[in-house]
């Protein structure tokens, strides 16, 4: 499995290729990443060929080949560009792509199928399924997978109060915010993106 420095220099390499048509170099890498070490691109690199997603090709300065594993997990669609959902708008064709790699992939994600409706009217429904990141904390505001006693797992708001205590909000005007001290919380994750398979 690929380090969270890992995956964005493979996901930097397959936007290249994809724009460019070529292999980047490691100092064009390097660069594209927003590091200086070449020495840590190169291990990247290494780590990445392990991995199976990449071969390196020696003699050659431009010597990173995508191989096949990786363009069968390509997750693009055609981006073809705005729909109006409200007042109708120009149509004006687009031909770029959308990438769900960037989205919804990567180190200490997960999904989670949404059971109930307290998000609602935050658009999240029951049967959704919902990409969270994993984390042990979350700012104000924040939609969160919250455990309750070490027990019960809920998708909620998170409101953090002066006195100490945590409030889980819904998103369902007919439910009532939940207030728990805070030893009571712990966060595990963060929300994301959700996918909607009718």
């Amino acid at each position: 499995m690929l380090t969270a420095a890992q995956q964005r220099t493979y996901e930097f390499i397959k936007r290249y290729i994809k724009d460019n048509t070529f292999a980047p170099t490691i100092a064009e890498i390097a660069t594209g990443i927003g590091i200086r070490s070449r020495t840590a691109v190169h291990r990247s690199l290494q780590a990445i060929a392990l991995e199976g997603l990449i071969e390196l090709i020696p003699n050659r300065r431009r010597n990173i080949k995508l191989l096949d594993t990786a363009a069968n997990n390509d997750m693009t669609l055609p981006l073809l560009g705005a729909i109006a959902a409200g007042n109708p708008i120009e149509a004006i064709s687009n031909d770029s792509v959308f990438d769900f790699t960037s989205v919804f992939l990567g180190p200490k994600r997960y999904a989670l199928l949404v059971k109930g409706d307290s998000m609602i009217e935050d658009g999240i429904f029951d049967g959704d399924i919902v990409v969270c990141q994993h984390c042990d904390t979350a700012d104000n505001g924040k939609i969160v997978v919250a455990l309750v006693d070490n027990q019960e797992a809920t998708l909620k708001r998170l409101q953090r109060n002066p006195n100490g205590t945590v409030t889980l909000r819904p998103a369902n005007s007919s439910m009532r915010p939940l207030n728990y001290p805070a030893s009571r919380v712990q966060i595990q994750g963060v929300f994301i993106g959700l996918v909607r398979v009718d």
